[in-house]
């Protein structure tokens, strides 16, 4: 990416990260769980991301709108609608990784 001038290559960047995001809206069967167990990262990750992004640039944005931005929708709505509840199986895979993170 280096051939890229910086506005080409953060417009790429926007681009792949909205791109990012309606495919996370498009299966929203994939639960966060899901995504920190495989990925070390979930929907409100990237939410976070935003807020610090922001901060780092003195702009003003809340986690809660963040969120919203990222799921689409309120959170609240979101959970309720989408979010099934972990698993025990989940919960130990999700732990089992954390652990191994520690370790590292």
């Amino acid at each position: 990416m280096r051939e890229f001038d910086d506005a080409t290559r953060t417009e790429l960047e926007a681009a792949a990260f909205r791109r990012l995001l309606a495919h996370l809206d498009a299966n929203k069967d994939v639960q966060n769980i899901e995504l920190m167990i495989l990925a070390d990262f979930c929907r409100n990750c990237l939410a976070k991301w935003l807020v610090a992004a922001a901060d780092e640039r003195g702009a003003e944005l809340d986690y809660e709108s963040a969120r919203e931005y990222v799921y689409g929708m309120p959170y609240s709505d979101w959970k309720a609608n989408h979010q099934a509840p972990a698993t025990p199986e989940q919960l130990a895979a999700l732990e089992a990784r954390q652990q191994r993170k520690e370790k590292a």
